[in-house]
C-alpha cells in the first residue's frame, strides 16, 4: 500500500473515532449564507464558548495594495466576518495581515477594530528594521506576532526570522511562518534555534507525502523543543473534500502537542477562486473530529489562544 493510502486511512478511522467520542449538536440548515463560504449548515460539532479563529483577514479595494503583490481578493468586510461568526459559533478571532498589503497594517487594525478589540488580537507584518515604538505601538493595539509569508513577494525573508525573533521574544510575540516545503527544510537549523515561540500556518504545508515527509520530520523536531504552535488551518490547501489526508495530518499533529495546537478558517479562502471556496463548516469540524476528547477541544479553541494571543480568562 502506498503512503498515501495509509494516510487517508487513518485520518478516516481517527476521524471516525472522534465522531463518537465527541457531543453531537446534529447538521442543519441555516439561513445565514456567509460571503466567500460554500455551504449553508453549521458544523456537527458545536464550539464551545469564548472558541477562536486564530487565521483570517478581510480585504478592502479602497486600500492600496503593495507593489507585486501576487494575491488581490474581492472586498470581505468584518460584517461579512461576523456571518461566519454566527454560522461557525466563534466568538474571538485572530485577523492576519495578508501579502495584498505588504506592512500596511491599517485595515486589519480597522477591522479588529470594528469587530470589537476586547475579543480580537492580530498578527501583523512590518519591516525588517521597523523601530521598536512601532512595536510597542502595534502590541497596545492588539498585535501578538509578525507574519513570514515566504511563499509569496513581500519585505520579510527567511534571514529576517533571526533579525526579528529576539526582539518578537522579548515582547512576548511569535514568529508566524508560512513555507514551502523546500524552505522549510533549508531553514531547518535556524528555526531549531530562534528564541521567539513559532506559530507554523497551514498544517506546515506538507507535500503529498505527508507523515513520511521531510517536512514532518522537521515540524515534529520543532515540537519537540517545545517553542513551536501549529495552526489547524487551511485543510483545502493540500487535499480536497473530503480531506482524509489533511485529517490525517491533524490528527497526529494534535497526538504529538495538544497543548500547542490552535485553529484557524483561513476566511475568505484567498488563495481559491470565487466558485471553488471550502465549505466552513466542513473544515471546522475536519478539525474537531481529530480531537481525542471534549477537554482536547477546549484546549484547541479556548485556552490555547488564550495564551498565545493574550486573550482573556
Amino acid at each position: 500500500m502506498g503512503k498515501s493510502s495509509h494516510v487517508t486511512r487513518r485520518g478516516l478511522l481517527l476521524g471516525a473515532a472522534a465522531l463518537a467520542a465527541l457531543p453531537c449538536s446534529g447538521r442543519s440548515q441555516s439561513t445565514d449564507t456567509v460571503h466567500w463560504s460554500a455551504g449553508t449548515a453549521p458544523p456537527a460539532r458545536k464550539a464551545p464558548p469564548r472558541a477562536t479563529d486564530c487565521h483570517f483577514h478581510t480585504y478592502d479595494a479602497s486600500y492600496p495594495t503593495a507593489p507585486g503583490a501576487a494575491l488581490t481578493p474581492p472586498d470581505a468586510s468584518p460584517e461579512d466576518y461576523k456571518a461566519l461568526q454566527r454560522r461557525i459559533g466563534t466568538t474571538r478571532g485572530v485577523l492576519v495581515t495578508p501579502s495584498t498589503y505588504g506592512t500596511d497594517n491599517s485595515l486589519q487594525l480597522a477591522s479588529m477594530k470594528a469587530l470589537g478589540a476586547e475579543n480580537f488580537r492580530m498578527v501583523a507584518v512590518v519591516a525588517e528594521d521597523v523601530g521598536d515604538a512601532e512595536l510597542k505601538r502595534f502590541d497596545a493595539l492588539g498585535a501578538r506576532g509578525v507574519r513570514f509569508n515566504l511563499p509569496f513577494p513581500g519585505p520579510l525573508s527567511v534571514a529576517s526570522l533571526e533579525k526579528l525573533s529576539p526582539r518578537l521574544a522579548a515582547l512576548g510575540w511569535h514568529c508566524e511562518i508560512n513555507m514551502r516545503p523546500q524552505q522549510l527544510e533549508a531553514a531547518q537549523d535556524l528555526l531549531l534555534r530562534l528564541p521567539s515561540r513559532i506559530v507554523i500556518d497551514h498544517l506546515g504545508a506538507l507535500p503529498a507525502d505527508g507523515l513520511n515527509s521531510n517536512s514532518y520530520t522537521i515540524i515534529r523536531k520543532l515540537l519537540d523543543k517545545g517553542n513551536t504552535w501549529i495552526k489547524l488551518s487551511g485543510a483545502y490547501l493540500s487535499s480536497r473534500s473530503p480531506y482524509a489526508e489533511s485529517a490525517g495530518i491533524t490528527a497526529a499533529y494534535v497526538r504529538a502537542a495538544p497543548e500547542r495546537m490552535v485553529w484557524g478558517s483561513d476566511w475568505p479562502h484567498p488563495t481559491r477562486k470565487a466558485d471553488d471556496k471550502p465549505d466552513d463548516a466542513e473544515l471546522f469540524d475536519l478539525m474537531a473530529n481529530a480531537m481525542p476528547d471534549q477537554a482536547t477541544l477546549q484546549r484547541v479553541l479556548v485556552d490555547s489562544p488564550a495564551e498565545l494571543y493574550g486573550f482573556s480568562a
